[in-house]
């Protein structure tokens, strides 16, 4: 007989899908007319980016970010031939059949493969030997009254066998994307590819004052404006809330599609999304005078109590967090003590009824009153990387539509 994952698992991990589907909405409603896509690299930021996005997509998201291959090729899987995905590092040499055999769109980052897409063999017109995802219309709402493609050229494109990439141009990241120089090359030769959007990111969205924004956002114009049948895409999740002229005709949010706050410094206007409790293992009493964990790194002052739970940082839970993270039970926090080790971290319970922090209780680590954000100014981080880390061995409850 096999006992229940649920009860012998050492933590529980719940992700509500409709609150990811609910600040979907929001930043939808806050990008429009922009068209809004979502992006789920890295496993959906660590909760899932099969059920996230089914869920997105049924509530209507017509458009989907992964940044590797194997991401695109399973969340094809997972979505079926629709909608259409666009893989955010581009192609690797030799791996090009596999976008067109899964219906994946490549984001070109620069000339090399630039090149070895536009060198590959035109497709027959109207070929249905591989999946074809209906494309959003991404130039729908334009503000700026520029002619833009409309059905009759995306046909166009079509029985000319194109394959269709979007072509990233660097604005001040000096990360991926073409330079300036670079992007003049292209446009002295163009290639013949069908161009579904061109995109740029933002360095410094999450600092609103920064200068770096509006000069980003002038050189993006002036990309735009040399390819202006083109749709045009700039704004990440903090991105949206800079305002309508940095939206162009797609926004691509991520972080705050799963609850982290894209306003640092202001109040979140997206729903929490995760809620993360780590069972105890043991009660323990301590005297005054004795140390916890690694290194004796901390010593108690007092007698009290301290509780072992079954979480550490194989299961994502950052060694950052020593002496610094908390719980909370029954709405009480309880300070991490010593170090988080691989398997184990320790929280003083003094003060806590031990009817309530015994073998078996659950101490909350993520939820409504200390979210990722706050978690992350604890552990010194970013909640990027408090969703991100979040392990394996969690047993997962995922909460509203398309939950599985």
């Amino acid at each position: 007989m096999t006992s229940d994952p649920a009860a012998r698992a050492g933590a529980i991990l719940e992700i509500d899908l409709g609150a990811v589907v609910a600040n979907w909405r929001v930043l939808a409603a806050k990008a429009a007319p922009a068209v809004c896509a979502a992006v789920v690299k890295a496993d959906g930021y660590g909760l899932g980016a099969a059920p996230a996005a089914r869920a997105l997509r049924d509530a209507g998201c017509p458009m989907f970010f992964v940044a590797t291959l194997d991401e695109g090729i399973v969340l094809r899987t997972a979505l079926g031939p629709e909608p259409e995905i666009a893989v955010l590092n581009g192609p690797w040499p030799g791996t090009a059949a596999e976008f067109v055999a899964h219906a994946l769109v490549p984001v070109l980052n620069h000339p090399g493969q630039i090149e070895a897409w536009a060198r590959l063999p035109a497709r027959p017109p109207r070929s249905h030997a591989s999946p074809t995802p209906s494309s959003p219309d991404l130039t729908r709402g334009s503000r700026d009254g520029r002619v833009k493609p409309g059905h009759d050229e995306k046909e166009g494109v079509r029985e000319r066998g194109l394959f269709p990439a979007i072509l990233h141009v660097d604005t001040g990241m000096s990360r991926l994307g073409l330079s300036a120089r670079e992007f003049e090359t292209l446009l002295e030769a163009p290639p013949a590819i069908a161009w579904r959007a061109v995109m740029s990111h933002l360095a410094c969205a999450d600092e609103p004052a920064h200068a770096l924004n509006a000069d980003q956002r002038g050189r993006f114009a002036a990309v735009r404006a040399r390819l202006p049948t083109v749709p045009a895409s700039l704004a990440a999740s903090s991105g949206i809330f800079l305002g309508p002229d940095y939206h162009f005709d797609l926004v691509r949010p991520g972080a705050a599609l799963y609850g982290v706050n894209p306003r640092p410094g202001g109040g979140n206007p997206m729903r929490p999304v995760v809620r993360l409790a780590a069972k105890i293992l043991q009660i323990r009493q301590i005297d005054g005078g004795e140390s916890v964990g690694y290194g004796a790194a901390h010593v108690v002052r007092g007698p009290g109590r301290l509780a072992t739970a079954a979480i550490g940082y194989a299961d994502g839970w950052l060694r950052s967090f020593s002496h610094r993270g908390c719980g909370r039970i029954a709405g009480q926090r309880v300070p991490l003590v010593g170090r988080v080790s691989m398997d184990l971290a320790s929280f003083d319970v003094t003060a806590i009824d031990p009817a309530l922090a015994r073998p078996g209780a659950a101490i909350e680590l993520l939820g409504d009153e200390y979210g990722v954000d706050a978690a992350a100014a604890d552990a010194g981080t970013i909640g990027y990387e408090i969703l991100t880390a979040l392990g394996r061995r969690y047993y997962r409850v995922y909460r509203g539509p398309a939950a599985e």
